[in-house]
């Protein structure tokens, strides 16, 4: 029984990934504005009713990636000894993440790097860091003490996201940097004052 649900979980999973891929790949060759759900379908051979049990629309497809790597962010957060600083421990988890997708095998990055900004996407992103940054925040409160607890996890969470924010941005404009490096310099930059 239970390889029939691995099974099962990985096709869905692939199935997943497969129609997030041919959002990009569309979205990448003649710009979101463009791309249907119909066409994403199609690339993936698979119907508009498929598609409707992974994705509730050609956004979320499209941000798949991004939700997948805060997702992991969060892990690699949560994997950091309790008593090491908020700043510190979210930094050790964006940096290992980095060395995560230093794989040049990797479209994704190339892809989501043209898509990067584009109007009508940037409504579903907030959305989606927002719902991150609630999530992140509950991690940091572990990390903090004194007053205000919650709060400045808030503020924390938030000012680390935006960071992410500007060194992707940051990124997508020099390519020839490595991302690690970029996103080092912009988080040593946004370091909270103690």
């Amino acid at each position: 029984m239970d390889e029939c649900t691995g099974l099962r979980e990985r096709k869905k999973a692939a199935t997943r990934l497969a129609l997030h891929e041919a959002a990009l790949r569309l979205a990448a060759e003649h710009g979101p504005d463009r791309v249907t759900v119909e066409a994403i379908a199609d690339a993936v051979n698979v119907s508009r009713r498929t598609f409707s049990n992974y994705f509730s629309g050609k956004e979320e497809a499209l941000f798949h990636g991004d939700t997948l790597r805060l997702r992991r962010l969060l892990e690699l957060m949560a994997e950091q000894p309790v008593d090491r600083p908020a700043w510190t421990a979210l930094t050790t988890a964006a940096l290992a993440q980095a060395d995560e997708d230093d794989d040049p095998a990797e479209p994704w990055l190339s892809r989501r790097r043209r898509l990067q900004g584009h109007p009508s996407l940037v409504a579903h992103q907030v959305g989606a860091y927002a719902a991150i940054e609630r999530e992140l925040a509950v991690e940091i409160t572990r990390r903090l003490t004194g007053p205000d607890v919650p709060l400045r996890a808030r503020v924390v969470a938030a000012t680390f996201l935006a960071a992410l924010r500007v060194a992707a941005q940051q990124w997508a404009e020099q390519p020839d940097l490595p991302l690690r490096d970029v996103l080092r310099a912009v988080l040593t930059h946004a370091t909270p004052a103690a």
